[in-house]
């Protein structure tokens, strides 16, 4: 796994494929947490993603192992449920 700490506030979250997912707020233990504005029609509250998704920290972006789309079935929520679990 890639070392979370060199991930920082504001920095793009992409997808494997280059396609842009969501913008860091924080990282929380081993989970990236996304803004608020990136959480689609979930903006209310925050989103979240396995540090294990991270395949790499390149300048100001987090490059995911995983194309955008499915990661996003992979977001989870403050207590740990999967975002797609709930729909």
């Amino acid at each position: 796994m890639t070392d979370l700490s060199q991930i920082k506030e504001h920095m793009e979250v992409i997808g494997a494929d280059g396609v842009h997912l969501g913008t860091v707020d924080k990282v929380e233990g081993d989970r990236i947490k996304l803004t608020k504005a990136d959480s689609g029609s979930h903006s209310d509250h925050h989103h979240y993603l396995s540090g294990g998704l991270v395949a790499a920290v390149e300048g100001n972006q987090v490059r995911l192992s995983a194309n955008a789309d499915n990661a996003a079935l992979l977001e989870e929520e403050e207590a740990g449920e999967a975002i797609a679990d709930l729909k």
